[in-house]
């Protein structure tokens, strides 16, 4: 196969350090507080919670230590996002302990390998001779994803290769094991990861099986005979072979559109399934539709697209929707009460809009990006980064604690989980941030994020800086600096927020009209000198924001929106019983920076009413209101002060 590039594909600008207030607080949580804090879960280390077992697993396997495996079947994925979340850090905070525990575990790691390159403790230890009999249900290619991931990660910020070649050898092993080729499965896993995985593999390896075996993955999903299917079957042969449900009602009545297994990745035109999965499929089928240049994939890949987000996800930009499957439901079932919303989908979600951003450099990706980073993802943790949502409410209310269909909504953060998948995919994220700021061609530097520090890459074959600095996402002035050694042509293309709906630009001091954009982004192009400027103020307006009518839940009912962070009311500021809260449609909402609260935010008052009580439960008399202060604050934020109700749909009256 011949991997081609198309004229329109952007690549990531990798030589980014974070200055920001916002993003540096959170990544040094991450470094400071979120590894070493993960780490003791790792080891079991954490009192009053549920064991991991996860570097346990990893020593029985190579005979330093005995006992059974302990976990889901993909417990080595937690020690896989933990290396990696180490690597990104370590690109902005050297910690030569940290950096000396993790080459322990990569050792580690290679002397649990078996000889053949296989690496899975839980076939290893629990079902040695049933290797790849259980692709749809045991994520064996999943955890295989994660330590490419991983392993990709940590070569590109220290250089060492025992990891990569570690994985390597894996990947060779898995690569002999399927393809369409005779004597080979042809199988691909249940929980997508390891598509996107291979991708990052072939960019520091320039190894083309590795794109290939990717392509075949990707291709042969939901292909007839659906190989889930024959699997099952050849399962019925094995004595004693543990497997989830092997009915033919599987996959919690989803069929096989819980794994984006129903038909051929090509013809899907609706997000279906597991939301987490789905997301990662779309994430890969992105990546090689810029890496052939393959306009059929990047077709469907907007039409996916176009579904998520017109049609299934909420303003914070959480999705799947249902309990059952973690899943995607229909169009506009997006309830507030018994949402699902993982933190691991939205983090997929911000991950997917990246790689589109690469596809596409539209503002439609990049709006949806920054509204997962600062609502859907940062929800799931709370400001220390020691306790975690794995399902992440819009409404928290007294009767959730006593409905059966309700429990999986948690009304306030885990010290852990024995399903561990969410706090070390979000540390990574976080850990990461600076990936997602730009992107460029050999000519044109785009910025999709506002997230202060330094960039430097090659523009034009001239070496340039770009500097930002500025206080996002509370305020919209944003300053950017250009550093060249001499004078060199390219476009700086700065993306107007589709929140915004006035900005106004200067270079060096002299207005730039910003009324002609491409795809929602300034382009400026100039012949740039050593520091030229570039000032944008972007206005922040609190908006009312109104769900489509479509969405039933959400009528006659508003949320609050300032720049790209949405806000909700919580318990503690506002008193109980939040649904009665009654919001004016012509009171001033007036914004308020307050420094020591809740690591610094903007807090939204107005003046409201509350529905008075009534002694009755049904009456035809009048509601009678009772003035009141409203006090919202960011929705990432909630649950840091005080458990209680939570809401952010308010009504309007």
């Amino acid at each position: 196969m011949t991997i081609k590039s198309s004229v329109n594909i952007t690549t990531p600008v990798k030589q980014v350090i974070v200055e920001d207030r916002f993003w540096k607080k959170y990544k040094s949580i991450v470094a400071n507080e979120v590894i070493p804090y993960q780490w003791k879960a790792l080891n079991d280390e954490l009192p009053d919670t549920e064991p991991s077992h996860a570097i346990e697993n990893f020593r029985i396997a190579a005979g330093e230590s005995t006992g059974e495996y302990y976990g889901m079947v993909f417990q080595d994925s937690d020690v896989a996002k933990w290396l990696e979340t180490v690597a990104y850090s370590l690109r902005d905070f050297p910690n030569n302990e940290l950096e000396k525990k993790a080459d322990e575990v990569i050792a580690l790691l290679g002397r649990a390998q078996a000889e053949d390159g296989y690496l899975n403790t839980y076939y290893m230890l629990k079902e040695p001779n049933n290797r790849w009999t259980n692709l749809r249900d045991n994520h064996e290619l999943y955890c295989a994803g994660h330590f490419i991931e991983a392993a990709v990660a940590y070569y590109e910020t220290t250089g060492k290769k025992e990891f990569l070649h570690i994985i390597e050898k894996y990947v060779n092993l898995i690569d002999s094991v399927f393809g369409t080729e005779e004597g080979k499965m042809k199988g691909y896993p249940g929980h997508e990861e390891i598509e996107l995985a291979l991708v990052k593999l072939y960019d520091v390896t320039n190894n083309q099986k590795y794109i290939k075996l990717a392509q075949y993955f990707i291709e042969q999903r939901g292909q007839e005979p659906i190989y889930f299917s024959e699997e099952m079957e050849k399962r019925k042969t094995i004595e004693k072979a543990p497997t989830w449900n092997d009915e033919e009602n599987v996959n919690f009545g989803l069929g096989y559109e819980y794994q984006q297994a129903h038909k051929p990745v090509r013809q899907q035109k609706e997000a279906v399934g597991h939301a987490v999965r789905a997301m990662y499929l779309y994430i890969a089928m992105a990546d090689l539709a810029a890496k052939n240049g393959d306009e059929s994939l990047k077709k469907t890949c907007e039409i996916l697209w176009d579904n998520v987000i017109k049609h299934k996800m909420y303003i914070t930009a959480g999705i799947g929707s249902a309990v059952n499957g973690e899943a995607f439901t229909c169009n506009h079932d997006l309830p507030n009460d018994s949402m699902y919303c993982e933190t691991c989908a939205s983090v997929g979600l911000a991950f997917w809009a990246n790689r589109m951003l690469r596809l596409d450099p539209n503002r439609k990706y990049a709006d949806v990006l920054e509204r997962a980073i600062y609502n859907g993802t940062l929800s799931g943790m709370d400001l220390d980064g020691k306790r975690f949502f794995y399902v992440n409410p819009l409404e928290v209310n007294p009767f959730q604690k006593v409905r059966k269909d309700q429990e999986h909504v948690k009304t306030e953060r885990q010290k852990w989980f024995f399903c561990a998948c969410c706090p070390p995919n979000l540390a990574r994220m976080i850990a990461s941030v600076e990936d997602n700021v730009y992107t460029q061609t050999e000519d044109a530097l785009y910025t999709h994020l506002y997230i202060a520090g330094k960039a430097q890459t090659v523009l034009s074959g001239h070496h340039v800086e770009l500097t930002q600095a500025h206080n996002y996402p509370w305020e919209g002035d944003i300053g950017v600096t250009v550093k060249v050694e001499e004078p060199v042509q390219f476009k700086l293309a700065l993306r107007i927020p589709g929140w915004c709906q006035t900005a106004s630009a200067k270079v060096n001091g002299q207005t730039v009209s910003v009324k002609e954009l491409v795809k929602g982004y300034l382009v400026i192009d100039r012949v740039w000198q050593s520091g030229d400027t570039v000032t944008l103020e972007l206005d922040m307006p609190i908006m009312r924001m109104r769900s489509n009518p479509l969405v039933s839940m959400n009528q006659c009912q508003t949320a609050l929106q300032r720049g790209p962070i949405v806000y909700c009311i919580e318990e503690v500021d506002n008193g109980s019983n939040l649904a009665a809260i009654r919001l004016p449609k012509q009171s001033e909402i007036i914004s308020q920076y307050e420094p020591d609260l809740l690591n610094g935010v903007v807090t939204l008052t107005v003046d409201g009413y509350r529905v008075e009580p009534s002694g009755e439960l049904y009456s035809p008399r009048q509601e009678k209101m009772i003035p009141q202060k409203i006090t919202a604050i960011p929705y990432y934020a909630w649950c840091n002060r005080a458990k209680g109700e939570m809401r952010v749909w308010i009504y309007e009256m």
